[in-house]
């Protein structure tokens, strides 16, 4: 057998929007409904124990000059450390502790795609590459000028048209959207200046700092438009706007811009305090946008409002902040909304990619969008009318002791998929007991700091360190889900990992800070957290009843006791399904790369890597006749994981298991 295509026609029947015809990986989410599902099957729950590097591909090139020793700080990640409590860098120090030492190496989360023959990488060291799928050689490989990297989670394909021949487009850091051509790698001329488009406009940067403005995932491109999100500050309130633009793709022109703070006379403005929406920053697309191409509608996940922990300053529910916003992909214009979070002041953001399906409802099609992010709320939604298909109530939540803080008195929950991650914590009942030296020094620093608990949507109290669960890096993040259209389930990993802060008055610009302690809930210096387990878990969720299938730990800790290594581990990444009945996932801080059955989450082959694969695992077909899976596995992210290698790597089968 060379090639398994039974879950093509599969794909066709029940996800016709987003089929794919052949063994590519074209876009982040291989498909623009962002399914992450590859109709590819010659890997099966039975032979993929047989799985081995093919090849490996080392994205830090050889030459010292080209290294990222030179390369600028990332003013937003540094902010948003600091934001975290995690170790600040910024002072040229590293972070004590195992999870971040410093390294010659830097942080990838990038997903490869492979479209005809060829295999398009974004690098953390200044460069965009072109490999062989079958061997991992470099065809060719474009520096890129700084300061900003090109976006480190990947690049998008335009497939050209009549004049103009395929390229490659993705975003800096630094705010550059960039085209080169997808055959040689060369700046794509008459796109923009020889191949480079300025985003930090004036009307974008509301008079503020450029350096907070740039990318960090890729965009999306329908027809001959180039979608942009962005990545924008997390603190100062008032910046660069977080607004969604689509560019020409042939000369890179601005064609539209979608307002995600309401201008006067828009709708939704209403929904801030007056003069607050003015100049705010936030609400930005930093993540994965998606499409139904044969509808023409783009889906916006939107983040928080800045700033995120406090809003005393923007008293209102604040859209589109932390809001699924639909709008026509050829015109920008404003279609519908589903707001996850009213009046976010817990950097709740939206940040995976919608994921569109067509759901079975009292035996009608219906065409829909799933939507989870750092809520480990999932919420399914028509996708033409934003009405849900599974059904939510407005839920009483906690009230803020904060002076001049008004949240919203309610919020949205699902009423039939249970949440998927930890959203409360007890102190009498829930602190760990791995061990009784952690547990010990778990209620200690609790008792110590005097911290409070509360459910989810608990504000952080005012001079009280406040335990919120999820924490700021969520239940999920931006690794969002996958679907296995033949067995209509939904699989995502999520992880639950706390954070403590509180709200302490401050000299301005705003009337309160976090305060001390700040960080994670954990000890200092520990992998192990505070809470009883799992702490990491990927789930399958049924997709005709909204019920969970089932859910397994995701990750072990090693320096556990043995027999109870299996507690699960914080994870940033997504999964990706395929016909051959396989989920793949890495994404967790103990250097796993994992396949599971998806029908039963049963794990069925496991490898130990170089470095953490915080990263989003893709499949393609070789030109030898194997399907690949590829991985990039370098450490980093927000989880501070040690950055220790600089690899992609391909894993397939022997020729013989292959059946070749």
């Amino acid at each position: 057998m060379r090639w398994g295509f039974a879950g093509i026609a599969t794909a066709l029947l029940s996800g016709g929007a987003f089929a794919q015809t052949h063994g590519d990986w074209a876009t982040y989410g291989h498909d623009k409904g962002a399914q992450r599902h590859s109709p590819l099957s010659q890997i099966t729950p039975a032979n993929a124990a047989g799985l081995a590097p093919a090849w490996v591909y080392h994205m830090r090139p050889a030459t010292p000059a080209d290294a990222p020793k030179d390369a600028p700080r990332d003013t937003n990640a540094d902010a948003q450390r600091r934001a975290e409590g995690l170790p600040d860098m910024t002072a040229g120090g590293a972070p004590t502790g195992p999870r971040a030492l410093r390294s010659r190496f830097a942080g990838s989360e990038v997903t490869p795609l492979v479209v005809n023959g060829r295999m398009f990488v974004s690098t953390p060291y200044g460069r965009v590459v072109a490999l062989s799928p079958d061997t991992g050689a470099e065809l060719w490989a474009t520096a890129i000028p700084g300061p900003g990297q090109p976006s480190l989670r990947g690049v998008e394909y335009w497939a050209g048209d009549a004049q103009t021949p395929p390229r490659i487009v993705f975003g800096t850091r630094d705010g550059r959207l960039i085209a080169l051509d997808a055959a040689t790698g060369a700046f794509a001329q008459g796109f923009g200046d020889r191949g480079v488009v300025e985003m930090k406009t004036p009307e974008i940067l509301n008079g503020a700092e450029a350096r907070f403005y740039g990318m960090t995932s890729p965009p999306i491109v329908y027809g001959n438009l180039i979608i942009t999100g962005s990545a924008v500050q997390e603190f100062p309130a008032k910046g660069a706007a977080g607004d969604v633009r689509a560019w020409d793709a042939r000369d890179g022109h601005l064609v539209w811009t979608f307002h995600s703070v309401p201008r006067k006379g828009e709708k939704g403005y209403d929904t801030w305090a007056p003069g607050s929406a003015e100049g705010r920053s936030g609400v930005n697309a930093w993540g994965f946008l998606s499409l139904d191409e044969k509808r023409g509608i783009v889906y916006m996940p939107f983040g928080a409002p800045t700033f995120d922990r406090y809003g005393g300053d923007r008293a209102g529910d604040n859209l589109f902040g932390t809001s699924l916003v639909a709008a026509d992909a050829k015109t920008g214009k404003y279609l519908w909304h589903f707001q996850v979070v009213h009046h976010d002041i817990w950097d709740g953001d939206l940040e995976a990619a919608p994921l569109l399906f067509d759901a079975k409802v009292k035996g009608k099609t219906v065409p829909a969008v799933a939507v989870i992010s750092k809520s480990a709320l999932l919420f399914v939604l028509n996708r033409e009318t934003g009405k849900p298909i599974f059904p939510i109530s407005e839920r009483k939540v906690p009230g803020s002791d904060v002076p001049g803080e008004k949240p919203s008195p309610t919020q949205p929950f699902p009423l039939i998929t249970p949440p998927l991650g930890r959203t409360s914590f007890s102190i009498k009942t829930d602190i760990t007991d791995l061990t009784p030296e952690l547990h010990d020094t778990c209620a200690k620093w609790i008792a110590d700091n005097q911290m409070v608990e509360g459910p989810i949507y608990t504000p952080v109290h005012l001079d009280k360190v406040t335990i919120s669960f999820p924490g700021l890096l969520g239940g999920g993040n931006w690794g969002g889900a996958t679907y296995d259209p033949a067995q209509r389930l939904l699989v995502v990993n999520t992880h639950d990992l706390g954070q403590v802060t509180k709200l302490v008055p401050s000299k301005g610009p705003l009337p309160f800070e976090r305060g001390q302690p700040s960080g994670r809930f954990r000890p200092d210096n520990s992998r192990l957290l505070c809470q009883k387990g799992p702490w990491g878990r990927l789930w399958g969720v049924d997709m005709v009843t909204g019920k969970i299938r089932w859910q397994v730990p995701l990750g072990i800790s090693d320096e556990a006791p043995e027999g109870k290594k299996l507690t699960g581990r914080p994870n940033m990444g997504g999964a990706i399904t395929t016909a051959g009945g396989l989920t793949f996932v890495g994404a967790t801080d103990d250097n796993r790369f994992r396949a599971f059955a998806t029908a039963t989450g049963k794990m069925v082959w496991e490898v130990k890597l170089d470095a953490a694969a915080h990263a989003t695992p893709m499949t393609y077909a070789g030109r030898d006749g194997r399907q690949y899976v590829a991985i990039a596995a370098t450490g980093g992210t927000f989880l501070d994981s040690p950055l220790t290698s600089d690899t992609i790597t391909a894993f397939a089968l022997k020729s013989k298991e292959a059946g070749q």
